[in-house]
């Protein structure tokens, strides 16, 4: 075992305890759930390795789940989504073992993945899939001793439902993206708000006026679509999946496909888990000084690799905008290196928002104590029950009342008798 921590700088621990306090002032329901878990210690005797974004808000998931007994484990799921401040507050004022650099190359990244699956954990949480997909690779041996992973981004769950239906998948796994107060809020809410977030800090143009690409229509581009709306970008959407296509069209955007979307775009903005969706003929054909960003999880959806062979000239502008120079002469600016912009040129959602993402992977670490023994290897999603409990707690934290149905209205919703009258 390596030293238990590699972050950038140890004094830099200050500014982040104020962060993560602050973060901490706004997540009124992971609050709740870290109390409960200190009086019960929930996780007691368990070690959880965490692979996720190194942020103020994924900081105080880590205290809760260590306040409820458990030995914690930390990476950065992103090279360029790390807070170094946050990273050292953790080793250094809350003794998490953290491993997280802002900017870390592809080696030290997978370095510090095999790190933390060196502490032996029982629970893993994945933003991705990398320690699940080390798991069933080069560490299948531990395998046996992993009670479940609890998944939280949309291009993780896809990778873990193509395991499933391969048979691959060999440790339960909790989808917590699938939570309704997940997907619902923090991918439109808190993807929509930090995504515009990151292109207003990286290049700080103009929205109001600009035409909008948004490469896809599930619930994070859906949220880039309405916040550009309201920015006053002219929106297009561009989609493989029909409904989505007219939902779109329903939601007053414009559908084109990306070969003509690119010919008039001035910003371009994928979200959608897949590969090249702004591949190099859509580029090439891009207008002078089009600006391209990337809001999915990994750094594929811009073909960068493609990019980079035929570039004539590149620079850095300014912190997380390159120039590239086009074989055609025209300019071509890509916003954090292709990678995810809102942490990688921003500080990522909201930690309001965060509140129930991560309030959703601290229950389902508590599912899996629960049930230990009686999940079969497949991706699940938390009960219903929960979802709700997560979301009343958040509307008492809101100071929002609500509704109760009344003993009549339970029956008559029960029943098949009665109708028309």
């Amino acid at each position: 075992m390596s030293k238990n921590f590699d972050v950038k700088d140890l004094s830099l621990s200050k500014e982040g305890k104020l962060k993560i306090e602050w973060a901490s002032q706004q997540m009124p329901v992971l609050k709740s759930i870290r109390d409960r878990f200190a009086k019960e210690k929930t996780l007691k005797g368990l070690t959880i390795a965490a692979c996720l974004h190194i942020t103020s808000e994924t900081a105080n998931l880590l205290i809760t789940l260590k306040d409820g007994g458990a030995t914690v484990v930390c990476n950065a799921s992103n090279p360029l989504s790390t807070q170094d401040s946050v990273a050292a507050s953790l080793v250094k004022d809350f003794n998490i073992p953290t491993y997280a650099i802002k900017g870390e190359d592809s080696k030290t990244y997978y370095n510090h993945l095999n790190i933390v699956l060196d502490y032996k954990p029982q629970i893993t949480m994945d933003d991705g899939g990398d320690l699940i997909h080390l798991l069933h690779t080069k560490r299948r041996a531990q395998i046996k001793d992993i009670l479940g992973s609890s998944e939280e981004t949309t291009t993780g769950v896809i990778r873990l439902k193509a395991m499933e239906k391969e048979k691959a998948l060999k440790v339960p796994v909790i989808a917590v993206n699938d939570s309704d107060t997940k997907h619902l809020f923090d991918n439109r809410y808190g993807t929509g708000q930090s995504t515009i977030d990151g292109v207003i800090r990286a290049s700080n143009l103009l929205l109001a006026g600009k035409t909008l690409v948004v490469a896809g229509y599930g619930w994070c581009s859906k949220g880039i679509a309405m916040r550009g709306k309201g920015m006053g970008s002219n929106i297009i959407v561009t989609e493989v999946n029909s409904v989505k296509a007219l939902e779109a069209a329903m939601d007053g955007f414009k559908i084109m496909k990306m070969k003509d979307a690119a010919k008039t775009g001035d910003i371009f903005i994928s979200a959608t888990g897949d590969k090249h969706v702004i591949d190099l003929p859509a580029m090439k054909i891009m207008k002078d000084g089009a600006v391209v960003a990337n809001s999915g999880h990994f750094d594929i959806e811009i073909d960068m690799a493609g990019l980079e062979k035929i570039k004539k000239s590149k620079r850095r502008i300014r912190p997380s905008l390159d120039e590239y120079i086009m074989p055609s002469g025209k300019k071509l600016y890509v916003l954090g290196e292709g990678r995810l912009v809102n942490l990688a040129a921003a500080e990522g959602h909201p930690a309001e928002v965060m509140d129930m993402s991560f309030a959703n992977q601290a229950l389902a670490a508590e599912y899996f104590v629960k049930n230990k023994g009686k999940l079969e290897n497949k991706v699940y999603v938390l009960p219903k029950k929960l979802d709700q409990e997560v979301a009343k707690l958040k509307l008492k934290a809101m100071g929002i009342s609500i509704d109760e149905l009344t003993p009549e209205q339970k029956r008559y919703l029960s029943s098949w008798n009665e109708g028309t009258k």
